[in-house]
């Protein structure tokens, strides 16, 4: 392995563009190398892979403003494999990415949402680098991820959201949704079940507003993905009615921009981006191997790296002239042009339209519209009463009569769980010519209880108020999901039906005993349970 790149000396303006852009690649790289070391905890490798293929996403596609990371129609960048988050604070701290409040709703606190010393104290107490992204801690961060496969599943769930929201609101001269939803991904998301199940609803929805990148490093912590992982990925995909392509050196950004442009292209289905990609790059003793996985370099492979990149070996926590000022010459201009254009079409959009104006202003904030709750049920004493889901069916129908962005649906089994919306308009959310278009308020899920939850999770971070439903025994298997869900604490419902340990009929596998306990332990959960 050999370098001979020089070592940067000056602003971008002494620079060819092809050097600077390499300049900031191995800006995100050596940052990242430098918060692991100091750290003595993280994941190095994954970031000094992946820098470019970031760098140029951000840098030449993503539409995004860093001085507003809630804009509504923005892209969403989602870095599924949490473990490379130096990555993503990095591209934070460059890009200029400014903070939100603590609700999460206002721009305009003054300050930096990650800064160079948020990156020094990575992994540390009260640092803005934990060693996961956490949504609402760290601003930019569009959802909290780490356990593997649930970024690609709240993916999904954004991907949905955004193609219901332009479907419900857009007019004609008024296209106020139609982002992208761009997600970084690894061995272990394609592994993890939960993965597969969101791979799939996202095929037969035809999400074409969805773009998975995945990392193809053939490295896991045990080593060689020979050992346990050896199917063909683009295959399973294609069967899944994906849009395949591949990258086939990570360090191309010539090769990584058309295969973004294939994706932007691709109108009737998902695409995933296959890139080749050598974890630990630039380390000479460490490139390939599992320790880059997830252990610092070491002092002296950091310095080789570094020289390998032309760097200054001595150098810590480098950020060389110019290379926030790139940054803000590319992403930041064009993202401020386009939110700039996007909020003055939807000023004159809800001078237009005020009943759906106003609901555009409502969602980012999770607010309710006027006389959400004029419609509810009233159950007077009755000595037969009342089966609770019957209930739940007609207070869900008439609050989501007047709550346009209340949806949802059930992992096959609306027939018993009763939350299916039954009122005039409410449809059936389906690729258009599927029985149904990206209009309708009823989503079926399948057979896939986990990838339900985390496409709930993706609604909820949409701006919506999502519901997924299923019988409370089968809560298992959305455990992950559920915890992500309560972390974040965004508005997703879980309605569980079939609660009662009198199941007897079906047998102790669908008895819940344990369950109702479990939910009531998890921090941030709120567990609701009439007549308790």
């Amino acid at each position: 392995m050999t370098s001979t790149r020089a070592a940067p000396t000056s602003a971008s303006a002494t620079l060819d563009p092809a050097e600077l852009d390499r300049l900031c690649i191995n800006t995100i790289r050596t940052l990242s190398i430098d918060a692991v070391q100091a750290a003595k905890s993280g994941h190095p490798g994954t970031p000094m892979a992946l820098a470019p293929a970031a760098y140029c996403l951000w840098q030449r596609f993503l539409r995004y403003d860093p001085e507003d990371p809630r804009w509504p129609n923005r892209d969403r960048f989602v870095l599924s494999n949490g473990h490379a988050s130096m990555l993503l604070y990095s591209l934070l701290h460059l890009t200029g990415v400014k903070a939100v409040n603590e609700s999460y709703e206002e721009v305009g606190q003054g300050r930096l949402a990650v800064t160079l010393d948020d990156i020094r104290n990575f992994r540390q107490a009260g640092s803005r680098c934990p060693g996961h992204p956490e949504y609402g801690w760290t601003s930019g961060v569009e959802a909290t991820t780490g356990p593997l496969g649930q970024g690609v599943g709240m993916s999904v769930g954004m991907a949905a959201a955004g193609r219901w929201l332009g479907a419900t609101y857009n007019r004609p001269g008024f296209e106020l949704f139609d982002y992208n939803v761009w997600v970084f991904c690894g061995d272990g998301d394609m592994m993890e079940g939960v993965g597969s199940e969101a791979a799939s609803l996202a095929g037969h929805l035809r999400l074409s507003n969805l773009c998975w990148i995945y990392d193809n490093n053939r490295i896991t912590i045990e080593g060689s993905t020979d050992i346990t992982f050896t199917e063909d990925v683009a295959s399973r995909f294609m069967a899944y009615g994906w849009n395949v392509t591949r990258v086939g050196d990570a360090n191309d950004l010539d090769m990584l921009s058309r295969a973004f442009e294939t994706s932007l292209a691709t109108r009737d289905r998902p695409t995933l981006i296959i890139v080749d990609s050598h974890i630990g790059y630039g380390a000479p003793n460490r490139q390939d191997t599992k320790e880059a996985h997830g252990e610092p370099l070491g002092a002296d492979e950091a310095r080789l790296a570094k020289e390998f990149y032309g760097w200054d070996p001595d150098a810590q926590f480098l950020v060389p002239d110019g290379v926030r000022e790139h940054f803000q010459e590319h992403l930041g201009r064009r993202g401020a042009a386009e939110r700039e254009a996007w909020s003055k079409l939807v000023g004159a959009y809800q001078k237009k339209f005020p009943e759906p104006g106003v609901h555009v202003g409502c969602m980012p904030r999770h607010t309710m519209p006027p006389g959400w709750d004029q419609d509810l049920p009233v159950f007077p004493a009755d000595p037969k009463g009342i089966a609770g889901r019957d209930a739940s069916a007609k207070a869900e129908n008439a609050i989501a009569r007047r709550v346009p962005w209340l949806l949802g649906g059930s992992a096959d089994l609306w027939p018993s769980t009763k939350t299916l919306l039954t009122f005039e308009g409410a449809g059936e959310f389906q690729a258009p010519g599927q029985g149904g278009d990206y209009h309708g308020r009823n989503f079926h899920f399948g057979v896939r209880e986990h990838a339900m939850c985390a496409f709930t999770n993706g609604m909820a971070l949409s701006g919506l108020r999502p519901f997924g439903s299923s019988f409370l025994v089968f809560s298992d298997y959305c455990r992950g999901a559920l915890r992500i869900s309560a972390l974040m604490e965004v508005p997703a419902i879980y309605i569980w039906t079939h609660d009662s340990i009198n199941l007897g009929e079906d047998g102790p596998t669908h008895q819940p005993i344990e369950h109702l306990a479990s939910l009531r332990a998890m921090p941030g959960m709120i567990v609701l349970r009439p007549a308790d």
